[in-house]
């Protein structure tokens, strides 16, 4: 009887990791344009908050590695790789002045910088008090060339 209640209690959170991977991966997607404003009705662009949500998906990969089952790691793995591609033609559309930018968003330079996959950049400790603005970018990678 336990291992059945187990079993039911794994599955359920297996569906509900895949569920929190989708909400945020939603996320990304409105702010890439992909999905309209609830409120608008139009896609709208925002690469700062898009780039927020793929970095912490990426986080979640990091952290949660070797503890999910196969079918999280490649949901979690296709969801930011899907992300991670279209991050970088909403990016190139944005410099081209093919896709509309809301003025909040980070300026042209940043999403100019060299493509880094957020699994291949390490984060290095913090090892002086003056690296206490840099903690903010710790998860900050940019996916556009």
């Amino acid at each position: 009887m336990a291992e059945v209640q187990t079993n039911t209690q794994s599955g359920e959170m297996s569906q509900r990791f895949i569920e929190f991977v989708m909400m945020q991966a939603q996320n990304a997607a409105l702010f890439l344009g992909q999905i309209p404003n609830p409120q608008t009705g139009k896609g709208e662009v925002n690469l700062e908050l898009a780039k927020m949500f793929i970095d912490q998906l990426a986080m979640i990969q990091e952290k949660t590695r070797g503890n999910l089952t196969n079918e999280e790691t490649a949901v979690l793995r296709n969801t930011i790789s899907n992300l991670q591609m279209a991050f970088v033609e909403v990016s190139r559309q944005v410099r081209e002045g093919t896709a509309e930018s809301p003025a909040s968003e980070a300026p042209e330079t940043e999403a100019a910088e060299p493509a880094v996959p957020a699994s291949a950049e390490k984060a290095e400790p913090l090892a002086t008090p003056e690296a206490e603005s840099e903690s903010r970018k710790k998860f900050t990678k940019s996916y556009g060339a």
